[in-house]
């Protein structure tokens, strides 16, 4: 008889140690990890405890990344409430530089705009980029991360280059693209390929929603004017 052939029999007669139940103080089971032997009821309490250790620690796990993502919620809130309240250009890129640098800590970005027509473009967002980087924004569909970019991309850090080792470049787009973050950090495991992209997606819409608000080609309203009749009236 193989062990397989005791499996089956178990499985064919449930009630089996109900009329053996003298078995189930007798039966004597090797303890996997000291050197001596339990009873089955002993054996069976040491597999509940092992299995509730397993949910506790996936439950700790779990409640690991809620907290995690509570915490990226409220940075993002935060960012919102600057990039709206932003009088300017100006203003809202200082907003974004503050929040990326200080609340998520990335203090290596670039970001870069085209086909942005607003009043202000002397800006470092708004150097003219290659075709390879305008080829790249328009092929992602959502954010990439990972330990490789192109070399094009790597150019755009300066001399600090040498010392990223991962890299997340999020597209910018309104009903084109108009643009492309790219966030880098030393740390090899900081931007890494199984990642969730969805806080970095809702960012790159965040920040593409804000750059609309200067963009002419949007038709942004002028300022409200006062009604020549009202003036002639008054």
């Amino acid at each position: 008889m193989t062990p397989e052939d005791v499996v089956q029999y178990l499985n064919d007669h449930p009630d089996f140690f109900n009329t053996h139940a003298e078995l189930l103080a007798d039966m004597q089971i090797p303890y996997p990890q000291e050197n001596k032997v339990v009873s089955l009821q002993e054996r069976q309490v040491i597999a509940v405890r092992d299995k509730n250790r397993l949910l506790q620690d996936k439950m700790l796990e779990l409640i690991g990344f809620g907290e995690e993502n509570d915490a990226i919620s409220e940075k993002m809130h935060r960012l919102t409430i600057a990039l709206l309240a932003s009088l300017d250009l100006d203003d809202f890129l200082n907003n974004l530089n503050y929040s990326l640098r200080e609340d998520f800590a990335v203090p290596d970005f670039v970001m870069r705009l085209w086909g942005v027509n607003c009043r202000d473009k002397n800006h470092a967002e708004f150097i003219e980029v290659s075709a390879d980087i305008h080829a790249i924004a328009e092929s992602l569909t959502q954010p990439y991360c990972g330990n490789h970019v192109a070399d094009a991309i790597k150019a755009m850090f300066g001399e600090v280059k040498a010392h990223l080792k991962s890299f997340s470049m999020i597209p910018l787009v309104t009903t084109r693209t108009i643009g492309l973050l790219v966030l880098a950090s030393p740390e090899l495991e900081r931007f890494y390929a199984d990642m969730g992209t969805l806080h970095l997606k809702r960012l790159g819409e965040l920040i593409s929603a804000a750059i609309a608000r200067y963009d002419l080609e949007q038709g942004m309203p002028d300022a409200p004017q006062e009604n020549a009749s009202d003036e002639q009236n008054s």
